[in-house]
Order: C-alpha cells, then sequence, then structure tokens
C-alpha cells in the first residue's frame, strides 16, 4: 500500500490560527519578563557584593554570600532570625485557628437552616468589605488594656478573629458537596461532627489546602498591623516590619543588599508551599466540589 503525504493546504482561516497563535504567546511572553524581572533583580542584588542602594548596571560585577551570612550573624541591630521565628509561630497559630474557624462557619452555613441565617450572611460579608485598618487603633487600645499588646499572642488573635468572614468561598465549595452524603451517615448513626471531620473533610482537601494558605500567607507579609501593635518592640517584630527597618533613611545605604537576601530567604517558604499545592489551591478557587 502507497503511503501518500499529502500536504496541508495553506488556508485562510489556517493562517489567522496560526497569526493569533504567534501573537498569544507573544504577548504572554512579555507579561513573563515583566512578571520575572523585578524577582531576577531582586536575586541578583542578594549576592552583589558592591555596597550602596543602587547603582547603574543590572548584572552584579562581584559576587558574595556575605549579604546572607550577615543576616545571621550580625543581629545586635537587626535580629533576622529571631523576626523569622516570630513570623512561623504567628503565621502557624493564626494558621491553625483560622482554618478550623472559617471550615466550621462555612460548613454551618451551608448545611444548617436557622432563621438568623441569611441576616448574619449579609452582616458578615458587609463588615468584611470594610478594610480591616479602619479598626486597628481600637484593636490595639484593647489589646493594650488587656496587657497583650507587643506580643506574638496579640498578632495571632489580631489575625484569626476575622476569620469567619472568609466563609463565602468555603461555603461555596460545601455547597457543591450533595447533601444525600450527610443523611446517609446520619442514618447509619454518625453524629453531626463526626459526618464532618471524617466525611466531609476527607472529601475536601481543595478548600482546606487553599484555607490553609491564605490563612498562612496573611501573617507572613503584613506590615499595618504588626507596625502598630509592636510599636518599637524590636524583639517582637516579624520580617516585613523588621525588614523595612533596613530601607530607613540611615540604613538603606549600608544594609540594602541585606535586605534583598532578607526578602529572598521569606519568600521561599511560601514559593515551595504554594507549588506543592497548587493543584488543590486552584481547584478551592473554582469551588469544585466532590463528586458521588
Amino acid at each position: 500500500m502507497k503511503q501518500v503525504n499529502e500536504k496541508k493546504k495553506w488556508t485562510p482561516r489556517r493562517a489567522r490560527r496560526l497569526a493569533s497563535s504567534i501573537l498569544g504567546h507573544g504577548f504572554l511572553t512579555v507579561l513573563s519578563i515583566v512578571w520575572l524581572f523585578p524577582i531576577a533583580w531582586l536575586i541578583m542584588q542578594s549576592f552583589r557584593g558592591e555596597p550602596g542602594a543602587f547603582t547603574k548596571y543590572f548584572i552584579p560585577k562581584t559576587w558574595t554570600l556575605d549579604n546572607y551570612i550577615r543576616l545571621f550573624t550580625e543581629t545586635h541591630l537587626f535580629n533576622f532570625p529571631r523576626w523569622f521565628m516570630n513570623t512561623l509561630i504567628v503565621a502557624i497559630f493564626s494558621c491553625l485557628i483560622t482554618t478550623i474557624l472559617t471550615l466550621l462557619t462555612s460548613y454551618a452555613f451551608s448545611r444548617l437552616r436557622f432563621k438568623a441565617r441569611k441576616p448574619m450572611m449579609n452582616v458578615i460579608l458587609i463588615l468584611g468589605l470594610f478594610p480591616g485598618f479602619m479598626s486597628m487603633i481600637a484593636i490595639y487600645h484593647i489589646l493594650k488594656s488587656v496587657g497583650l499588646d507587643q506580643s506574638l499572642v496579640a498578632l495571632v488573635l489580631v489575625y484569626s478573629s476575622g476569620a469567619m468572614m472568609g466563609y463565602y468561598i468555603a461555603k461555596g465549595f460545601f455547597d457543591t458537596i450533595p447533601k444525600s452524603i450527610d443523611e446517609a451517615a446520619l442514618i447509619d448513626g454518625a453524629t453531626k461532627n463526626q459526618v464532618f471531620w471524617h466525611i466531609i473533610m476527607p472529601m475536601s482537601k481543595p478548600i482546606v489546602v487553599y484555607t490553609i494558605l491564605t490563612s498562612f500567607i496573611a501573617p507572613w507579609v503584613d506590615f499595618i498591623f504588626v507596625s502598630v501593635i509592636m510599636k518599637d518592640n524590636y524583639n517582637m517584630y516579624t520580617v516585613a516590619l523588621g525588614l523595612y527597618q533596613m530601607l530607613t533613611r540611615e540604613n538603606i545605604q549600608q544594609y540594602f543588599t541585606e535586605f534583598c537576601a532578607g526578602a529572598v530567604l521569606i519568600a521561599i517558604p511560601i514559593t515551595l508551599l504554594f507549588i506543592k499545592m497548587q493543584k488543590y489551591y486552584v481547584g478551592g478557587v473554582t469551588a469544585g466540589g466532590a463528586k458521588g
């Protein structure tokens, strides 16, 4: 049998599709460069051996690890290891409390029916529209009155106290899980508590991971609340506020490259966590519920 290799005909439609594909990939390439350029610049500056905040060239002439070493050895003025541990402790405890409260609230609004359900959902949704910093002065004075100002406990309470206001995404996910699963488990003798923890939670990995990621990142990058609550207590700073001190007028020329090194280090845990759990994060955002 003879094999006939026929060349595809070059049609106007095919030409338009090819042009559209080239333009699309070209546009995405430009966006990638725009997004990656600051990251590449920051990483290179963290290895720069020349002092000063600004240089006329993009690629450093001298490469060194001293900026990273000084972050962990010269702690008399900027105690980066202490700030990193403070941030990690606050992020972990805030993440645990926020995740539990958010999932419990979302599941209750999704499954339970009571008179105040819709008014409560509307009120929480409206309150969540207001930025948190509007209340930071009042929050500071409340914490100070009970003796919790300038403490890590205060930060954990601040970051996790408004957890229930983020219920709507998790609720949308739970709404996609058939209620027949709950009913079948209740008929078999399970309690509502057992249904939630042993049946619904294993089926809800995407929204659980999404909630964990968002609640972990929030205290990691926050600057406003920690600057108000901690004031001048250097030892209780988190990395966001601590590294900012390196950029003040009197410090930026000497510590700018160390700031870049610190910025790279604090980005590593979040980046690795996001890459590891990206598929679950996308599933939680799109509220792709369980089937069956």
